[in-house]
């Protein structure tokens, strides 16, 4: 980049060099192009002109020209003789200028060349002034510590034995504790008044620095006596294996050091320097001789083999009650209560039945008979597990378990015994150990166990899973004042008392005290390769290593992982600086691979985490605060987190992930204890408030299409040395494996292609200059190029609208054909313009969903340096050979949500998950593994019930059943017409949609508040969407804006069954045809963006009819509506194949008397009402929690199980037990 600031950048022609210090004021360094077109904006007159950092070509420059509201580009490129020119069309002759000052001025006259005079320079925006203690460490610390004397130091694997020496002592005087920023005293006056006299000595044509050379020998004086004692000291070590003393090291322990000027103590300390260095090397061959030569003398002796072996998980045995209706009852007798008990080992599950003669009945499945298991969304702790029976049958039976933790622990147990006996050579899934913790410039306590295992508060880990090893441990510190090789050390002593496996170190990268470690299990260490690691600093002027960020990357098989660990700019207003920080680190951090530098990091890995002191604050009254923590009331809290604040404005951590945050703030606690905020600090300029706040955070970033799911997010409360807790995360992550194709490389006969037939985009610039797109990919050879738009327009002057055909777009040739490769797949697209050759967006496509005979519909957001910059849709498909179309089922593919469970007693469960991504198999042709059919996945929805309430989706079951209500969420306000999906989905990029063959009715509006007006009804503001569905048969999509012909008819579209509702994209908003928006859901966004979305809804979209709403692409945010989880706006899954007619034959021969309709008093609404008709309604939450939620079950119950659900008086007891004996 070339240098604002008197330092030339490549070809010597940066602007301080040319023109002096400082730089011209119209000269923005490295200002975005956004930014850019923002400051001419501003400015709104023609001539407005500024001169910025080209995003495209290191040492270049980009002049920015704002004519008649557009803003024009012009790139500035240096020769080879340090000459700049502007770059012309072919045939235009070249003016060259030796400065930037000459090429301004002369373009500032008229008839130049360019679309108009350079009249009006725009400057640079002025910074705030800060205050001295700008960012004295968090604002909680006396003073930061002094870094190592390497900035910034990095270990890759593999590490060595050896050493390196401690970092001399600082100073610890009362005036360098008081010393602003953690500079010595003499340091922070060099900073505030001597550098301007070495200024105006340089000025009068002095060579040399003698301010600077005196602070550099009085901050360095007490290392003289430090190198003393360390050459005295490896001198008798020397003489341990050679008598002979080194003459140079004895003649400088001997002599006396006469006074000396601040140039002869800085020579004589390098003197010292450096036979240090040549004695510690002349140690290590002295060390090496002798002990090769007792080696060459004596035998050697035998290597013991190590003992320790890695520890079993023992048998886990879990308590649950068979969840059964009252046909089946009469079949299998009534005792509910099951012992499952888990052998990992063994590879094994036992079923075992205690009969109440004390006889017990039990039954062994091996892991290859476990189906699948079934979780339900409706009843947290309810599990199905699908069994395989003789002759290829299948049968499903469905526990109840004490808590959810319960269930989610035999879950992780069963997929840990599928993995370990897989035949599979790859794993498929890994589970991710994240740590963060703000030391406190404190060592650690002699046990962290407490961090490693995930206990303590929030969503943590049941103890049956605690101590199963995880697969990847990423350790990131702040404040951390050990040395680098004994933290690691201390990290892998940890790990191998905890779990006696000896993980490997694959890099640890360090930036003064901010460190992050990567270990992994040794049977991965051979799978990991292209480690990389990089810091950022964004300290004082972004030099001082203070604050920044260290990261590391490298790849899983073929899996991509980035890892970043920062510590941002503290104090409770200084939120946009962080804001700042954090895009600083997203464009400067040098991660992964080279050939994706045209992105940023959060776009070039599969899985990105992002953790550390973020520094985020509360805005919110101390005594609020500390009263809401007492309350252990979260979530207003939450609602004035910043971070939170700020992701909701998309300013920073555009389209990443969190957890749920249920633990209490992790920062500032009083020292040695956690029972007391510190909140309040005495300092020099006055009290300083810090209050408590979830300071330590662990967020995500995965591409579309892929698994990942966080099993625990919480703190430690039991560590206490720091003021902050150690915060920790879990991740179930789903890997790919280095394909190898059993067929071989694609030849032409069998090529794949990736097929474009349109693409559109949307950009946010006042610019009008042509695009192209650029095609990333791992799957193929060499990037690829599109040409040129064919078409563009714009209703707004700061947006375009851009247009390629498919001639304009080049078709892709991935290196394999397979579809188990392709479907892992993901293609990254970067739109750039034609004059400046630089992003206006990126973004990333999953492959999987648009794999087919036909084409597919694709619609995500554009951004480019954390900014969300447009939105771009397209029509492409991927073909694959039909020789190469087998695939097989991914071990979190195992596990399935069930949606709905109405009625689902008698009839086949639901596999569409909202916890895993689609599998490929749902596009096989009809030879391939059977799913539901056609037949039933299109059937017509029942009419809606008299009531009015619209039903719940149908199920693949016969028409004539009767279709039960769902019931609502726990804790969840009833919305009329929607269906909450699953919270837990590891679609896990809210911005990545697929639209595509299935009409569905759109989420109707919020319900009408006293402050909004009516919102007309769900059914006038529909629009056709389209959803993959399994091709079967090959069920032609609806083209867009295909749909009912009638309201009446439309009143009743549903989901197919087993579908869970399509997410409601953020860009998808319901305008009447005005374009006003409804008062239904919040929309927030500019009225430009809203036109911008106008342009793109006007061409493709036929005109509403009066009434009706049209779907409009853009950036814009939707809150979800009330009731629905905040995650809604999700890609939804897809229902894989499965093996749904035996598991119907099966519940068909276990339950030979039909389910009925029922009365009213059925299901949770049924039990409530009955308990409060003989008011007892207060043990309701009991006996649902225990698995009673249904009437009938009830039938069977004893007191002993009414004793388990909560209810211990006798007469509460006997009159249940008599009103359901009057019942029957």
């Amino acid at each position: 980049m070339a240098s604002a600031c008197g330092a030339p950048g490549p070809g010597g022609a940066g602007p301080g060099a040319a023109l002096g210090s400082p730089a011209p004021a119209w000269y923005h360094r490295d200002l975005s192009r956004a930014a850019a077109e923002e400051l001419l904006a501003r400015a709104g007159r023609d001539g407005s002109f500024l001169v910025r950092d080209s995003e495209s070509v290191a040492g270049a420059f980009a002049l920015c020209v704002l004519y008649q509201k557009h803003v024009h580009t012009y790139r500035i490129l240096p020769d080879g003789e340090d000459f700049l020119a502007v770059q012309t069309s072919q045939g235009v002759p070249v003016r060259r200028f030796q400065t930037l000052g000459e090429l301004i001025g002369l373009y500032a006259q008229p008839n130049q060349g360019l679309v108009c005079a350079l009249l009006l320079p725009v400057e640079r925006e002025r910074e705030p002034d800060l205050p001295d203690d700008r960012d004295a460490s968090d604002g909680e610390d006396e003073k930061p510590p002094l870094p190592p004397r390497s900035g910034s130091t990095s270990i890759s694997a593999p590490l060595g034995p050896s050493s390196p020496l401690p970092a001399p002592e600082t100073p610890t005087t009362p005036a360098a504790e008081s010393a602003p920023n953690g500079l010595s005293t003499v340091s922070h006056e060099y900073l505030k008044g001597s550098y301007g006299l070495d200024l105006e000595a340089v000025r009068g044509g002095a060579s040399n620095l003698p301010h600077l050379t005196r602070t550099l020998a009085t901050s360095c004086r007490r290392l003289h006596s430090e190198v003393d004692k360390v050459l005295s000291g490896l001198e008798i070590l020397s003489k341990v294996f050679d008598q002979q003393s080194s003459p140079m090291v004895t003649r400088l322990l001997q002599q006396q050091n006469p006074p000396q000027t601040g140039e002869q103590e800085l020579e004589s300390l390098v003197l010292k320097l450096s036979v240090l260095k040549d004695f510690l090397s002349g140690i290590q061959k002295k060390a090496l001789k002798a002990l090769q030569d007792m080696s060459s003398t004596a035998p050697p002796a035998p290597l013991q083999p190590s003992t320790r072996k890695a520890k079993t998980i023992p048998v886990q045995a879990f308590e649950v009650k068979l969840d059964v209706t009252l046909g089946d009852l009469t079949k299998i007798g009534k005792s509910q209560k099951f012992t499952l008990s888990v052998d990992v080992e063994g590879g094994r599950l036992v079923l075992l039945r205690r009969q109440r003669d004390s006889q017990e009945d039990w039954t062994t499945f091996t892991h290859d008979r476990i189906r699948q298991l079934i979780k339900s969304q409706r009843v947290q702790n309810k599990l199905g597990v699908v069994f395989e029976k003789e002759k290829d049958r299948t049968q499903r039976k469905d526990f109840i378990f004490v808590s959810a933790r319960k269930r989610e622990a035999f879950c992780q147990l069963l997929q840990l015994m599928k993995n370990k006996h897989s035949k599979q050579d790859e794993p498929d899934m890994i589970s991710v150990f994240i740590g963060t913790w703000n030391m406190g410039s404190v060592p650690p306590p002699k046990t962290v166990t407490s961090w490693f295992t995930s206990k303590g508060l929030g969503k943590t880990l049941d103890e049956v899973t605690v101590t199963i090893p995880h697969d990847i441990y990423v350790f990131g510190t702040q404040e951390n004042s050990v040395g680098d090789r004994e933290w690691l050390d201390l990290l892998r002593g940890s790990l191998k008392e905890l779990t006696d496996l000896d993980y490997r170190p694959i890099a640890m990268q360090s930036l003064w005290n901010i460190k992050v470690a990567v270990l992994v299990k040794p049977e991965h260490e051979n799978r990991i390769s292209h480690v990389s690691t990089s810091s950022v600093k964004t300290g004082i002027a972004n030099t001082l290593g203070n604050k920044g960020a260290v990261g590391v990357s490298f790849m899983f098989n073929g899996t991509s992982f980035g890892f970043v660990n920062c510590h941002l700019t503290s104090g409770n207003e200084k939120t946009a600086r962080r804001n700042q920080n954090y895009l600083d680190i997203l464009r400067l951090l040098s991660l992964g691979d080279r050939q994706l530098s045209a992105f940023d990091i959060s776009l070039r890995f599969t899985h990105l985490f992002w953790f550390g002191d973020l520094n985020y604050r509360l805005d919110m009254d101390i005594q609020e605060i500390l009263n809401y923590i007492s309350r252990k009331e979260f979530e207003p809290l939450l609602r004035v987190d910043q971070l939170n604040l700020e992701r909701e404005k998309h300013k920073v951590f555009l389209r990443f992930s969190e957890e749920e945050i249920s633990f209490p703030p992790t920062y500032r606690y009083e020292r040695g204890s956690r029972d007391t905020y510190a909140w309040h600090k005495q300092k020099p300029t006055g009290v300083r408030t810090n209050v408590p706040s979830w300071c330590d955070r662990i967020l995500w970033k995965s591409y579309p299409e892929t698994h990942i799911i966080c099993n625990s997010y919480g703190c430690t409360d039991d560590i206490v040395t720091s003021d902050h807790s150690p915060v920790f995360g879990t991740f179930e992550v789903g890997v790919t494996s280095q394909f190898i194709s059993k067929k071989g490389l694609s030849k032409t006969s069998d090529q794949a292609y990736i097929e474009f037939e349109s693409i559109e985009a949307i950009v946010k610039t006042a610019s009008r200059t042509k695009f192209f797109i650029e095609f990333y990919s791992t799957c193929l050879e060499e990037y690829k190029k599109s040409f040129e738009n064919d078409a563009q327009s714009s209703d707004n002057i700061n947006f375009l609208k851009v247009q390629w055909s498919s001639r304009q777009l080049p078709t892709l040739k991935p290196i394999l054909a397979d579809i188990e490769y392709l479907q892992d797949q993901h293609l990254l697209l970067t739109v750039k313009s034609m004059d400046g050759y630089e992003s206006y967006g990126e973004c990333v496509v999953a492959l999987k969903s648009m794999i087919g005979s036909t084409a597919q519909q694709f619609l995500t957001f554009l951004s480019h340096r954390g900014e969300e910059t447009g939105n771009i849709r397209g029509s492409m498909k991927v073909r694959v050979p039909t020789e190469r179309l087998g695939t097989r089922e991914r071990l979190y593919e195992w596990i399935s949500i069930d949606k709905d469970e109405a009625g689902a007693k008698s009839k086949a469960p639901s596999v569409s998950r909202g916890s895993q991504e689609p599998r490929s198999g749902s596009r096989k042709p009809a030879s391939a593994e059977a799913s539901c059919p056609l037949s039933k996945l299109f059937e017509e929805p029942e009419k809606p019930p008299p009531t009015g309430r619209p039903p719940a989706p149908p199920r693949a079951a016969p028409r004539e059943e009767p279709l039960t209500p769902r019931l609502k969420p726990e804790g969840a306000p009833e919305l009329e017409g929607v269906v909450a999906p699953s919270p837990k989905n590891s679609f896990n990029n809210p911005a990545y949609y697929v639209l595509e063959g299935v009409p569905h009715q759109l989420l109707p509006p919020e319900p009408p508040s006293p402050a909004r007006a009516p919102v007309p009804p769900a059914t006038k503001n529909k629009v056709a969407i389209t959803v993959p569905a399994p091709q079967l048969g090959r069920h032609r999509p609806p083209r867009v804006g295909e749909g009912s012909s009638s309201d009446e008819e439309s009143g009743g579209t549903l989901p197919p069954p087993d579908f869970p509702p399509p997410p409601l994209p953020d860009s998808a908003i319901f305008l009447p045809p005005s374009l006003d928006p409804l008062p239904g859901p919040v929309i927030r966004g500019r009225s430009a963006v809203l036109q911008m979305a106008k342009t793109l809804s006007e061409v493709d979209y036929a005109p509403a009819a009066p009434g009706r709403s049209v779907l409009l692409p853009g950036p814009l945010e939707l809150q979800p509506p009330r009731g629905l989880p905040s995650d809604y706006a999700r890609p939804l899954s897809f229902p894989p194949p499965r093996i749904r007619e035996s598991i119907q034959e099966d519940l068909a021969e276990e339950a030979p008397c039909p389910q009925v309709g029922r009365s009213g008093g059925l299901g949770e609404a049924g039990m409530g009402a009955w308990l409060r008709a003989i008011g007892l309604e207060r043990y309701e939450e009991g006996l649902v929690h225990n698995g009673w939620d249904d009437l009938e079950f009830l039938s069977d119950i004893t007191e002993e199980d009414l004793e388990e659900a909560g209810v211990q008086d006798p007469a509460h007891k006997r009159l249940l037990l008599d009103t359901l004996q009057l019942s029957k």
